[in-house]
């Protein structure tokens, strides 16, 4: 019989493994109770790892830093691997139990807490833009560009500008990971954008480790120009590995497939405008405000920049508009769609370790 998995509880484990003052059920010999599928799951408290609840304690106030860090990271991953012990056999190593095994790695902790030590939310949108820079260059028909750690060289560029500040934020966290937890360009800046995603309030989204970096920058003129139209940019992220099917054939039924995922996850990606300075709600809230204003539509009336022409151009195609309308009336959808595209885009042309 197959036990299914309630996807909300990884949120509950993020909160839990977030906060520098989480509380645990009270212990003393009882058990802890978690819901899977409907189910009711058991599994024994350990005293050692928890706190009552009328005495929660800041675990960084009371316990030495270790490598700069804080011992708060050892208490969150023991957090999340009581879960995870719990849950992991129940859900298998397939599909979501593969993301979800994911995000008890040590590493993959190590390094998100680096993030959130060194992110602030009025940062968080210069993150994510560094992600889509580096990711963006892929070219699925040259093979070249991709989430490789190339944009340190490329901050020069126009398109790139105002990036550095980015840079030299994950820089510092990149020095201290290096000295017990190496971590590759293209890894961290995959991670960081996620963090940023989720600082915000946005969805917890996994992250996949074992990136190589390249060591040269990747090839100019690879980003999609923010004056193109929305038939351009659809074409642009099909070249890049966008769409829901691998079928690759010169049948227009196949073609059209094909951009049609590709429009969803461009829609989707655009999300990543409702935070920064783009005036689409508030700059450091993560949510579905970007597709309520694009409705609305208000850079035709009003002196402000609201947005790129890129932005724009969406609500003016049938198709993109039948997305932006999905979203503005559910967040838990956008959600959902962004943090797939989102794996999407930083596995897009990595090159990986054990390759």
């Amino acid at each position: 019989m197959t036990t299914r998995f309630d996807s909300s509880f990884l949120f509950s484990i993020n909160h839990l493994s977030s906060s520098l003052q989480f509380k645990t059920p009270a212990i003393k010999g009882k058990i802890i109770q978690f819901k899977s599928g409907g189910k009711v799951i058991e599994a024994s408290s350990s005293p050692s790892l928890s706190t009552s609840s009328s005495s929660a304690r800041n675990i960084n106030n009371e316990i030495p830093s270790v490598n700069g860090f804080g011992d708060s990271v050892l208490y969150r991953r023991r957090a999340v691997i009581i879960a995870a012990t719990v849950l992991l056999p129940l859900i298998g190593f397939n599909g979501f139990g593969v993301q979800a095994a994911e995000l008890v790695t040590d590493k993959t902790l190590v390094i998100r807490e680096g993030v959130r030590k060194a992110l602030t939310k009025g940062k968080a949108a210069g993150v994510l833009r560094l992600v889509f820079h580096d990711a963006g260059t892929f070219d699925m028909n040259e093979k070249s560009g991709g989430m490789n750690g190339s944009i340190v060289y490329e901050l020069d560029r126009p398109e790139n500008a105002g990036l550095k500040k980015s840079v030299k934020i994950l820089e510092k966290v990149k020095s201290e990971l290096d000295g017990t937890e190496p971590v590759s360009w293209a890894d961290l800046i995959a991670v960081a954008g996620a963090e940023a995603v989720s600082l915000c309030g946005g969805p917890l989204i996994p992250v996949q480790l074992g990136r190589k970096d390249l060591t040269v920058p990747d090839p100019e003129g690879k980003l999609p120009e923010e004056t193109l139209n929305a038939s351009a940019l659809k074409r642009s992220f099909l070249s890049k590995g966008f769409s829901h099917t691998t079928i690759y054939s010169s049948s227009n039924m196949f073609v059209n497939e094909l951009l049609n995922g590709s429009t969803q996850e461009l829609v989707a990606l655009s999300g990543a405008h409702t935070i920064g300075g783009k005036g689409f709600g508030s700059p450091t809230v993560f949510d579905n405000s970007y597709y309520k204003i694009l409705l609305e539509k208000p850079w035709a009336s009003s002196a402000n920049m609201i947005g790129l022409p890129s932005d724009h151009v969406l609500v003016e195609d049938e198709e993109c508009l039948r997305w932006i309308n999905t979203y503005a009336d559910d967040q838990r959808k956008f959600f959902e769609d962004f943090k797939n595209a989102y794996i999407k885009l930083v596995n897009s042309g990595a090159m990986w370790k054990d390759a």
